[in-house]
């Protein structure tokens, strides 16, 4: 199966920013996008809204179906850390290291969980890019970030949103609010909006379930509402982090022996595994992952997924994180570990490979801005 390389530098979501910027009169950003000059623009982020999901339920999301709009590939692996941070430096993961869900330390023999940020880990060293928010302050540009309270402080929001005024809202409503008083703050203003809760229902119930489609429904509700306080001089954008998908068939890697020899520490997740080798096994393991999922995932080393382009350039610093060998499944099937990863085993929901259903997802615009 030909490997889907994301499309970093024409349409990605790691472009999104940038071009954002550039619409905004930033100096020294790049509109790869085309994206209309306005002084003030708004970018909701809905977590787990993939395009191809979107275009499957128009009944449930009728004001998101109305809009124009385009896919965005996400980028590689389709998760929500390594995509906030590809949208929030507008880099690709090469370049701002946000690996995956759990990537190696390196010379540390642990991981790091990019979600639930250990306090060892610095986010302004782990994450050293600049962010487009700090971009945007230094252009003169009023930039705000709208989300829960409980994510204010958290390593990920340091590491990806700093420089942006963070603007706490708990509630859809508040959301709304917070978001219009943001737009106006300035006479250019960047304002994001973040929404989980569609990602936590997949999650939990799967994608395909009545409750994903009526949380999608109120994710509808919340677009809406947030294009009618938006004023006439600003763009509103709706986009994601990525999509997903419901594998009906699971591979448990911590009851296969011939999976974890050799193996010293196992990354990612069950869609977009890294895996790290002890010292002098990393020939075998990725020959015995090849071998045992041959016709059902992508199975790589990690020079040859650097090569092919699916982190985008990578900074030789940051390229130790990733696994020797990478395994992204592209058939019906999760890898899960049951031992070592009980709870994420247990999702319906998941994502993070290259396949459309996870890797598309939406840039829509309100229709006639101004």
């Amino acid at each position: 199966m030909i490997l889907p390389v994301p499309a970093y530098g024409r349409e990605s979501l790691a472009d999104l920013g940038p071009s954002v910027l550039a619409a905004l009169g930033v100096p020294g950003e790049t509109n790869v996008l085309g994206l209309p000059d306005l002084p003030r623009a708004c970018v909701l982020l809905v977590d787990g809204l993939g395009w191809e999901l979107l275009r499957a339920h128009p009944d449930a999301a009728p004001y998101l179906s109305s809009l124009p709009g385009r896919p965005l590939t996400a980028g590689f692996p389709s998760t929500t850390a390594t995509s906030v941070a590809s949208f929030g430096t507008g880099r690709p993961p090469g370049g701002h290291g946000m690996f995956g869900y759990q990537v190696a330390v390196p010379g540390e023999g642990r991981l790091h969980n990019c979600l639930r940020w250990s306090d060892a880990i610095d986010p302004l060293t782990w994450q050293a890019a600049p962010t487009i928010y700090d971009r945007a302050v230094a252009a003169g540009v009023s930039a705000g970030h709208v989300s829960a309270r409980a994510f204010e402080h958290s390593g990920l929001t340091r590491a990806v949103y700093r420089g942006a005024r963070y603007l706490t809202a708990d509630a859809l409503g508040q959301l709304v609010a917070r978001a219009e008083q943001a737009i106006r703050a300035g006479e250019r203003a960047f304002v994001t909006v973040y929404h989980g809760d569609l990602d936590a229902t997949g999650h939990v119930h799967g994608s395909r379930s009545a409750a994903w489609r009526y949380q999608l429904g109120f994710v509808d509700l919340l677009a809406r509402r947030l294009a009618e306080v938006m004023p006439p001089d600003a763009a509103f954008y709706v986009t994601a982090d990525h999509g997903m998908t419901d594998p009906t068939d699971r591979i448990d890697i911590d009851a296969e022996a011939g999976l974890r020899e050799g193996v010293a520490l196992l990354g990612g997740e069950a869609r977009a595994r890294h895996v790290y080798a002890e010292p002098g096994a990393a020939a075998d393991v990725l020959a015995a992952w090849r071998e045992r999922l041959a016709g059902r995932a992508w199975v790589l080393s990690r020079e040859e997924a650097i090569a092919e382009g699916l982190f985008g350039p990578v900074e030789a610093s940051l390229a130790p994180r990733i696994g020797d060998v990478l395994a992204v499944p592209y058939a019906d099937v999760a890898l899960v570990a049951t031992e070592a990863e009980p709870l994420e085993s247990t999702l319906v929901g998941m994502h993070g490979s290259l396949v459309g259903a996870e890797q598309l997802v939406p840039l829509l615009s309100r229709k006639d801005p101004g």
